[in-house]
């Protein structure tokens, strides 16, 4: 899929910088950082849905733990 996307110009400048240290082009260093950021947020939803858990399973036990 083709998407395009208007970078400012310093950022342009640093993942071009980015990729050629890397060894890699633009695009695959974009891939590279949209999956990382995807799959970062996709953790901490994970995380925030597992407390959200705990905290309405364990109720009780964590109002007694307060007091």
């Amino acid at each position: 899929m083709v998407t395009t996307v208007n970078l400012p110009d310093g950022l342009h400048e640093r993942l071009k910088d980015l990729a050629e240290q890397e060894h890699r082009s633009m695009n695959a260093t974009i891939v590279v950082a949209v999956e990382e950021y995807v799959s970062a947020r996709s953790r901490r939803a994970r995380v925030r849905d597992l407390a959200r858990e705990v905290a309405e399973r364990d109720a009780e036990l964590l109002r007694r733990l307060a007091e």
